[in-house]
C-alpha cells in the first residue's frame, strides 16, 4: 500500500518521482508535432545548401555596367560561371552562380538593350555579398539544432525538414484506455428513473487528447468484481495508462481496490486530502504493451476517477496529468502561475481545495455551480485555483492550474 490521504502536492510529487518517459521511437515528421525529442536534432545538410539569392534581381560579377548572359531561377540554376561585368537575372531562393560578387535588387537597377542585342544592366556598384545568403549561413551539416527534451513544434518540424530529416527520434504519445463503471449510467437521451446520463464517457477522451494522449478504447462495465478485473486486465494489455470512473470509495459496489489487487497491482496513492475528488486512486499495474529501456517489467499505470463529474476532472488534472506528462517526456509538474483571489474563497480546515473559475489580468474569480456532481461550473471555467486548507482572503495569492 502506498500513500493514504496525502496532501495534494505530496500525491503529485510522489507520482512525478515514480514515472519515467516511454521508450523512444522514430516518428515521421508529419506525426511529430507535440512530441518530445529523445535525442538532439542534428542537421543532415547545411542551410542553405548553396549560395542563394535573398532577393529578386540580378547576380553580378565585378563593377558595372553588366551584360546579362542568362537567368538563374528557383530549381533551375543558370549553369554559367560569371566573369567581370556579367550578370544573370536571378529569383529569390535561386542559386547564385560561381563568380558572382553580389545580388542587385530588381528595384535598384535598370536594363536597356546593348549594341550586341543583349540586355545591359545599369545600377550602383553593390557591396560585396549584398543580398546573398551564403551556403551554411543558418547551420552546417552536423550542427545540433535542438537538444534532447525539446518539445516539437510546427516550426521545429519545418526546420528538421529543411535540414534533410524525414523522421525524428521522439517519445511517443501515451496510450490511454478508459473503463467506465456504473450500472446507473445511461448512454443516450434523457436518463430514466434511477439512472443518470453518463457525462464522463463523452468528455474524458477530449481532455485526454488535449493532454497529448491517444485514446485506445472506451469500455463500459457492470458493477461486479469480475467485470472490473476483466476490464482492467484487458486495458493494461493495450495502454500505458488505464483510467477508470467510479468505484473509488468503499461503497457496496465499489470494487476498484479489490480489482487492482486481483490483477497484481500496487496502489501508490489511496485518496488525497483535497476537495472535490477526495477518493482518487493511483496505482501501478503489471503487464503492458511496452517496456522501458533496461526495466525489468513494463510500466503501466492506473488512475481511478471518482464518479462525480467535477471530482473526476479534478482527479484527471491532479493525478493523471503528471503521469501523462512524465510518460511523454515532459516535466510532470510544471510550475503553476500565481494569481490573486478577487474575493474570499473558503476551503476545508484540513484539506486543500481546487476551485473552478477564470482569471483576468492575473485575478482569479470563482465560478458558480461548484458541487462535485455539477457540470455547469466546469463548462464555464478555464482552470482551478489551488487553495490551502482554510481558504484565502480577498487579495491573497493562489496557484492556478489551467485546464488543457
Amino acid at each position: 500500500m502506498g500513500l493514504v490521504e496525502p496532501r495534494w502536492d505530496v500525491a503529485r510529487a510522489a507520482l512525478a518521482d515514480a514515472v519515467g518517459p516511454l521508450p523512444a521511437s522514430h516518428v515521421a515528421l508529419e506525426d511529430s508535432d507535440g512530441l518530445v525529442l529523445a535525442e538532439p536534432l542534428v542537421a543532415r545538410a547545411p542551410l542553405p545548401g548553396f549560395d542563394t539569392s535573398a532577393m529578386d534581381g540580378w547576380a553580378v560579377a565585378g563593377p558595372g555596367p553588366w551584360t546579362v548572359v542568362g537567368a538563374s531561377l528557383a530549381g533551375r540554376p543558370a549553369g554559367v560561371t560569371l566573369g567581370g561585368a556579367q550578370a544573370v537575372v536571378i529569383a529569390t531562393g535561386a542559386v547564385v552562380p560561381t563568380g558572382a560578387d553580389a545580388v542587385i535588387r530588381s528595384e535598384d537597377g535598370t536594363v536597356r538593350p546593348g549594341a550586341d542585342g543583349r540586355d545591359v544592366l545599369a545600377a550602383p556598384d553593390p557591396a560585396a555579398g549584398s543580398h546573398v545568403r551564403p551556403a551554411g549561413e543558418e547551420c552546417r551539416a552536423g550542427d545540433a539544432l535542438a537538444p534532447a527534451g525539446t518539445l516539437v513544434t510546427p516550426a521545429l518540424v519545418g526546420l528538421a525538414a529543411a535540414a534533410g530529416l524525414d523522421e525524428l527520434l521522439a517519445v511517443p504519445r501515451p496510450r490511454v484506455a478508459l473503463a467506465l463503471f456504473g450500472d446507473e449510467l445511461a448512454t443516450s437521451g434523457v436518463a430514466g428513473p434511477g439512472l443518470v446520463r453518463d457525462s464522463l464517457g463523452p468528455q474524458v477522451p477530449g481532455w485526454l487528447r488535449r493532454m497529448g494522449a491517444v485514446v485506445v478504447g472506451v469500455r463500459r462495465c457492470e458493477d461486479t468484481l469480475d467485470a472490473h478485473v476483466t476490464a482492467i486486465a484487458d486495458a493494461a494489455r493495450e495502454a500505458d495508462l488505464v483510467l477508470t470512473t467510479g468505484g473509488t470509495a468503499a461503497g457496496p459496489v465499489d470494487h476498484l481496490h479489490t480489482a487492482i489487487a486481483a490483477v497484481g497491482g500496487q496502489v501508490l496513492v489511496d485518496s488525497v486530502a483535497v476537495r472535490p475528488g477526495h477518493p482518487m486512486i493511483a496505482a501501478r499495474l503489471p503487464g503492458g504493451r511496452r517496456r522501458e529501456v533496461g526495466a525489468a517489467a513494463p510500466q503501466v499505470w492506473l488512475v481511478g476517477l471518482p464518479g462525480n463529474p467535477q471530482s473526476a476532472i479534478v482527479t484527471l488534472m491532479s493525478l493523471a496529468a503528471p503521469l501523462l506528462a512524465g510518460l511523454a517526456g515532459r516535466p510532470p509538474l510544471p510550475d503553476l502561475a500565481v494569481v490573486t483571489a478577487a474575493v474570499p474563497v473558503a476551503a476545508p480546515a484540513t484539506e486543500d481545495r481546487l476551485v473552478l473559475g477564470t482569471i483576468d489580468a492575473g485575478v482569479f474569480t470563482p465560478g458558480s455551480h461548484l458541487g462535485s456532481g455539477m457540470l455547469r461550473g466546469l463548462a464555464a471555467a478555464t482552470g482551478f485555483a489551488v487553495l490551502p486548507p482554510g481558504g484565502v482572503p480577498a487579495g491573497a495569492p493562489v496557484r492556478w492550474l489551467p485546464l488543457p
